[in-house]
């Protein structure tokens, strides 16, 4: 199933989240049913990645956005687990900092977009700043509109410089998302991520995801998609998640550089070393 097809937010079409499905499962109807294919996607990317950090012509910038408990550390964990951490870096968008704040609201992130060769993953991201501030009223439509055509502006530019942008918005139930809040308080290494706004957020989630609704259709663009994948079922986020990024990724032609040495002549060095290295071990033994 091509979920980068299906699961794709259109480029100038509105997007309905309530006709998404958030525990679509597509042909699958099991984790161990899906097991085999995401195992494949992972060695998939775990053979692409020294590919894009060698050529270093394209960067992969990955946006997660999602409710809390929604699956975004969940995502990186045991999708992109399977790459070479030394080209991948993570970065979590928080509240604004006071110096944050008095800045533009770009100007914290562009310094996090990756590097040809890298994988950047936005644990939360720029659409912070437009989400939160509208829900709570912090900011206008107006400056929301304005701020949407920043964001497209931004990733207008990481595209025209190599920069391949996916956003990823992993839909949850509110149901599903209590649920996993409980099971934050029964598991002692989870407890850590328990919050007092977990809880003062839930009354907003029609608005959050009327927010999201406009967010995603104001920005998603061909050459910045919007997905949104169906969360409930964790291993089909992971499924769904790591085929998008693999197709992304082959769609690129990656291909190992060519070397910028005489293989010839280094070919000669070696073996003459060899054989320099076996002669005077020869005449002292």
């Amino acid at each position: 199933m091509q979920y980068r097809k299906l699961l794709v937010a259109e480029p100038g079409k509105r997007l309905s989240l309530k006709k998404i499905d958030p525990g679509f499962k597509g042909k699958h109807k099991s984790h161990e049913a899906a097991k085999p294919e995401i195992e494949a996607n992972r060695q998939k990317l775990a053979e692409l990645q020294p590919v894009l950090w060698a050529q270093k012509q394209h960067a992969l910038m990955i946006v997660l956005q999602a409710m809390d408990a929604g699956g975004k550390d969940g995502t990186i964990s045991h999708v992109l687990g399977a790459v070479n951490p030394q080209g991948v870096v993570v970065t979590g968008f928080k509240v604004p900092t006071p110096e944050e704040a008095a800045h533009d609201f770009l100007w914290r992130v562009h310094p996090h977009a990756p590097a040809r060769g890298y994988i950047a993953v936005f644990n939360r991201s720029h659409y912070e700043d437009v989400l939160a501030p509208l829900v709570h009223g912090s900011i206008s439509q107006d400056v929301c509109e304005q701020r949407y055509k920043r964001i497209r502006e931004f990733e207008r530019l990481l595209a025209d410089n190599g920069t391949h942008v996916l956003k990823f918005f992993l839909h949850i139930t509110p149901e599903e998302q209590l649920e996993r809040f409980a099971a934050r308080l029964e598991d002692r290494q989870r407890n850590w991520k328990i919050s007092e706004s977990d809880y003062a957020e839930r009354p907003n989630w029609d608005r959050y995801m009327a927010a999201y609704e406009d967010a995603i259709s104001a920005t998603s663009e061909k050459h910045a998609p919007w997905y949104v994948i169906p969360s409930n079922h964790k291993w089909f986020r992971n499924l769904a998640v790591s085929q998008i990024i693999v197709e992304t990724m082959q769609d690129l032609k990656l291909a190992y550089p060519a070397p910028s040495v005489d293989l010839k002549d280094i070919r000669r060095k070696y073996h003459r070393a060899v054989k320099d290295e076996k002669g005077d071990r020869n005449r002292r033994g």
